[in-house]
């Protein structure tokens, strides 16, 4: 369990890098909120991807990768209202704001996609 959530959090780790990248990228053009959702939604594909084939180690498919998503959605909807506090309530700066908040958000979206993923209790 432990080497699979340390690959969990390297996976994480590289998500939240590029998907960060992109934010940092649209975030003059779409302001912080679209610029968020947009990095979001392309990170859900890396994730699947990586999640299924190097965490869990499981075969990919085309019906897992339709329901993926809907992990994303529950965090997406937590995410965006620690955003939301962080930059409005507490006036931390939109442009690193998104960081701890990937932080916070690990062990939901472990348990999650675990959750989803692994049907046979491994």
């Amino acid at each position: 369990m432990r080497a699979r959530w340390l690959r969990f959090v390297l996976g994480g780790v590289l998500n939240t890098g590029w998907s960060y990248a992109l934010y940092l990228a649209l975030r003059p053009a779409l302001g912080y909120q679209r610029a968020w959702l947009v990095a979001y939604a392309a990170g859900i594909v890396f994730a699947y991807w990586f999640n299924a084939s190097r965490v869990f180690r499981v075969a990919l498919s085309w019906r897992a990768l339709l329901q993926y998503p809907l992990v994303y959605l529950v965090q997406y909807a937590a995410s965006a209202l620690l955003l939301h506090l962080l930059v409005e309530r507490w006036g931390a700066a939109s442009a690193w704001a998104p960081l701890p908040v990937a932080v916070l958000m690990l062990p939901l979206t472990f348990a999650m996609s675990r959750l989803l993923l692994v049907r046979d209790g491994r």
